[in-house]
């Protein structure tokens, strides 16, 4: 049976690494985990926040996820929109979700992110 999602993986073109780790780790706030050495060696790498873990893995044919996207909950949505634009990342709002407030973004390779936070005021 299934049980959780252990972690969603994006890719990401060869020689970005650096790019993705100023984004996951300075604009998102997450922390790089070490990837264990045999993967390593295929560079990537592989970011944490609590729970929720992404691994940007290496494609020499890379092409950004301009659909399909992981879905990141997070609290204080408002306040976490702005830290992401001062950073510099797009941010676009979309209120077609009932019951939740999201928007979307962009990592510095092109893959799309969904962050959404759940609308307090319309479970009420």
């Amino acid at each position: 049976m299934l049980a959780a999602v252990d972690h969603v993986q994006l890719a990401a073109p060869p020689g970005s690494e650096d790019r993705l780790r100023a984004y996951y780790v300075d604009v998102l706030g997450m922390a790089e985990m070490p990837k264990p050495t045999v993967l390593a060696a295929r560079g990537g790498c592989w970011f944490q926040a609590g729970a929720v873990q992404l691994h940007l893995g290496i494609e020499p044919d890379f092409r950004a996820a301009k659909k399909a996207h992981p879905g990141l909950r997070v609290t204080g949505i408002e306040a976490y929109a702005a830290r992401l634009q001062a950073l510099g990342a797009p941010v676009t709002w979309d209120d077609n979700l009932p019951g939740h407030r999201r928007f979307y973004s962009e990592d510095p390779v092109g893959n799309r992110l969904e962050f959404l936070e759940p609308n307090v005021r319309a479970e009420r």
